[in-house]
């Protein structure tokens, strides 16, 4: 038998009508870590009495293992001194205006310390981790994950814990994240740690702060150095929590080197999305036009559809709205390609059909690289009374047009897809808007919007949803297609999404 303090667990409470049920809860969780069932209804019994004299605010539950008995401390902020209590088993001492009510209980017969020690690091801690590995394998925002690694070391480990993150490898370390149990504490712990000296090797080290003992632990994965996990608590540290703590650091930097790669993925496909779309949504003078772009996916992966509106000549200008079949950067060269391909043949003088014809041929000379693109590509005249438009629908759902009656009409005729057939030849066709009258143009992230074995435009849907829109502005017009489609289905849509509306005054 020994007095030896073995092992300590913590954790913070409100006062509340939840804070008995939840202390006792913690107090079952503690004895069955420590293979002291036969002891828990006195211990949730005393835990229980102490806890329901805590008058207001938060307050702290630690429990001690000292080898031959287990000791229960509540310790409460700002409470009056008043006579302290002499007891040996029970008692109440101040530490300045902090007040801890203290019990303590025999174990029957004492447990071996090396039992202790086995428990500590046993079953009950291998849940622990696992917990601990779901917590951070469910977040992919590498701002969050020093958060997340916080709030998981304390209170079971230490007192407080403060994480410090390198923006790149070798790096400086910057404090990301402070967590104290009292969180009243925490911002002067957070003064105090910005001038901590960081420990230079890879192994954990002690750490230099006044009142604690402090230990740093790496965090590296895959040979790289993000950070450094510190805990500190007022006691020692158990050999068991350095073992467990190490462990755990390992997870923590495996979750934050995953989630930056993520992160530094998610920015890449958007940085590319961006540099395949025009800078900013077209204004053409004289027309009432709205596009909307929502690319599907939760990393925003770089997709296949494609819009495009910009000037030709005085008065004349030209639009595409396109979906290149899957997504990534195969998908996106030959977006890249069209977008680029269209504005260069426009701008030197060919005609609406010419630039389709000839796209379809660069598409086919990448070879292997290729892939099938449906387009709606046109030219628009601004003139007296309306807009003329030459238009090419190339395997491209239809494009409709709404007069200002409510009636609905489908104009162009489909022509083949591009990337497919060397002997395609395309045919431009003539559009007359008149005033009030709006063509609609989207990709398929509309018209197979799935609900069950349902498509958006089954039974002319998509038809039936502009004759829905008479006398709405452009941009009214599509963001009424884009809530229809988003209502459509309680899922996110699976595939992008791209409305083009244009509207004669």
């Amino acid at each position: 038998m020994t007095s030896t303090l073995r092992a300590v667990l913590a954790a913070s409470f409100a006062a509340g009508d939840t804070a008995v049920p939840e202390v006792k809860r913690f107090t079952h969780e503690v004895l069955t870590a420590w293979a002291a069932m036969s002891m828990v209804e006195d211990a949730q019994r005393v835990a229980e009495t102490l806890v329901a004299a805590v008058p207001f605010g938060s307050f702290e539950v630690r429990w001690l293992h000292k080898g031959d008995s287990l000791q229960i401390e509540v310790k409460e902020i700002g409470q009056e001194q008043s006579s302290p209590i002499d007891a040996p088993d029970w008692g109440v001492t101040y530490h300045g205006t902090d007040r801890t009510r203290w019990a303590r209980l025999d174990l029957p017969g004492g447990v071996a310390t090396e039992e202790v020690a086995e428990r500590v690091a046993g079953p009950g801690w291998l849940g622990f981790l696992a917990d601990a590995s779901d917590l951070l394998a469910g977040t992919l925002n590498p701002d969050m994950v020093p958060a997340i690694i916080a709030q998981i070391v304390v209170p079971r480990l230490a007192s407080w814990c403060a994480v410090y993150t390198a923006e790149q490898h070798g790096g400086p370390l910057q404090l990301a994240y402070v967590w104290h149990a009292d969180e009243s504490r925490t911002d002067a712990l957070r003064a105090e740690l910005d001038g901590l000296v960081m420990p230079a090797g890879d192994d954990p080290a002690e750490l230099n702060v006044a009142g604690w003992q402090a230990l740093g632990f790496p965090l590296t994965a895959r040979g790289r150095r993000l950070g450094l996990m510190c805990l500190g608590r007022p006691d020692r540290f158990p050999d068991e929590v350095r073992q467990l703590a190490e462990d755990l650091s390992r997870r923590c930097a495996l979750a934050l080197d995953n989630a930056r790669l993520y992160a530094q993925q998610a920015a890449a496909n958007r940085a590319l999305q961006r540099s395949l779309l025009p800078l900013e949504e077209p204004k053409v003078p004289g027309l009432d036009s709205a596009v909307i772009y929502e690319p599907a996916g939760e990393t925003n992966e770089v997709g296949g559809d494609f819009y495009d509106l910009f000037p030709v000549s005085d008065g004349v200008w030209r639009f595409a709205i396109g979906d290149v079949c899957g997504t990534g950067p195969e998908a996106a060269a030959v977006t890249g390609l069209a977008r680029h391909t269209l504005r260069l043949l426009a701008r030197e003088g060919y005609g609406v059909a010419a630039v389709v014809g000839r796209l379809n041929q660069a598409i086919l000379e990448e070879g292997d690289r290729a892939r099938f693109l449906t387009l709606l590509h046109g030219e628009i005249t601004l003139a007296h009374g309306g807009l003329d438009i030459r238009l090419v629908s190339a395997g491209h759902p239809e494009a409709l047009r709404l007069r200002p009656s409510g009636v609905v009409e489908t104009v162009a005729s489909p022509q083949s897809l591009l990337g497919v057939f060397p002997e395609a030849q395309f045919e431009a066709e003539a559009v007359r808007l008149g005033p009030g009258d709006v063509l609609l143009g989207v990709t398929d992230g509309v018209t197979e919007r799935r609900a069950g074995p349902r498509l958006l435009d089954d039974d002319a849907g998509l038809a039936k949803l502009l004759a829905e829109c008479v006398d709405l502005s452009a941009r009214a017009v599509a963001e009424r297609i884009r809530r229809a489609v988003q209502d459509f289905a309680p899922e996110p849509s699976a595939d992008d999404l791209a409305i083009l509306v244009l509207r004669a005054p």
